[in-house]
């Protein structure tokens, strides 16, 4: 295959096709089964049907937080801080819109509530280091926002606090969802269990950086976010039992994927806690998933790269156009795909 550059991943999306608000229930939107050659329309809550008793689904058990705050600089110019990652004594990594860089040492003033010092800029991520007066937890969910995707284009509801979470969220720290389990409710999760299909659970913090674009047409010069997860003993050895009964492991949505293949870089999956910066494209080597649940995602983004180097390029970008022309909702808030790991020729 021809290298791959930035353009290759790039299309033209209707901007109806963007969904706005989730589906009136979890379970209901649209899931496209893309395992055989001839795909198939399908309701997300059919999913049990489409498992065998034996297979390993894993779930991403991350928690979003409320991480966009916003501020003002001692001059009265406003400030938007959107929280990457927490850090250790009460300091946080954000990305930060102001009019002027604000210099280290000053303070910034959020939600009219606290100060929070600028101690400087990391030179290679581009993030503004700041340091809490309290617990970074505790004060994002008294005065932070939901942190809704820019292409959602309302105000973060009440409604968004839950419909933008996963039912069984339990690890606080993302500030983005794991998007492919949102359509799962509390009777789709008891259907799989009593078809015999065993769930895992992965945490992977979904960081901003998932909406960041990649600038570089040559994609080996892309420089990956880092995101902090763990892979439990529990979990491989979920893996391994899948193996051993003939079960296929199946990550929903790119993140516990990513989690799970963080953990094999080495060759064999182990327990692994940490961060990643493993940037999947074609030729990447899977080792670990054999079936990915997935949302549509934006042009030219990682997660688009991901999933053409999982299902094959030439694959995702038929099955793209088959769900424009079938009108399924793009994007966090959208429908999905069930797509099989393509075996190299």
């Amino acid at each position: 295959m021809t290298r791959l550059t930035l353009d290759d991943f790039d299309f033209s999306l209707p901007p109806d096709l963007i969904a706005q608000q989730p589906a009136a229930q979890r379970s209901a939107s649209k899931l496209l089964d893309a395992r055989c050659t001839v795909p198939v329309h399908r309701v997300f809550r059919e999913l049990p049907a489409l498992l065998r008793a034996g297979d390993l689904l894993i779930l991403n058990d991350t928690r979003v937080i409320k991480a966009r705050l916003l501020g003002c600089k001692p001059s009265g110019g406003a400030v938007e801080a959107l929280l990457e990652r927490i850090l250790p004594q009460c300091e946080v990594l954000v990305h930060l819109r102001a009019s002027k860089a604000p210099r280290a040492g000053s303070l910034l003033r959020f939600a009219d509530a606290f100060d929070a010092e600028v101690l400087g800029r990391d030179p290679h991520e581009g993030l503004y280091r700041l340091r809490f007066p309290d617990d970074p937890l505790l004060l994002l969910e008294r005065y932070g926002q939901v942190p809704l995707p820019p292409y959602i284009h309302h105000a973060p509801s009440v409604d968004d606090e839950q419909r933008y979470q996963t039912v069984f969220a339990k690890s606080p720290g993302a500030v983005a969802a794991p998007t492919a389990a949102l359509h799962f409710d509390t009777p789709l999760l008891l259907a799989l269990a009593e078809r015999g299909i065993a769930i895992g659970y992965v945490t992977l913090h979904v960081g901003a950086g998932t909406f960041q674009p990649v600038r570089c047409q040559d994609l080996t010069d892309h420089r990956m976010h880092r995101e902090w997860f763990e892979v439990g003993a529990g979990v491989v050895h979920a893996v391994n039992e899948a193996r051993q009964r003939g079960g296929r492991v199946v990550a929903v949505g790119t993140t516990s994927l990513r989690a799970l293949e963080s953990a094999a870089l080495d060759g064999a999956l182990r327990p692994c806690r940490g961060e990643t910066d493993v940037f999947i494209t074609p030729g990447f080597h899977f080792r670990v998933v054999d079936d990915l649940i997935t949302n549509f995602h934006l042009p030219k983004s990682t997660l688009l790269m991901l999933v053409s180097a999982f299902a094959g390029f030439d694959e995702v970008r038929r099955l793209y156009a088959l769900a424009m022309a079938q009108r399924y909702r793009f994007f966090s808030y959208g429908d999905s795909m069930l797509l099989k790991r393509r075996v190299p020729a």
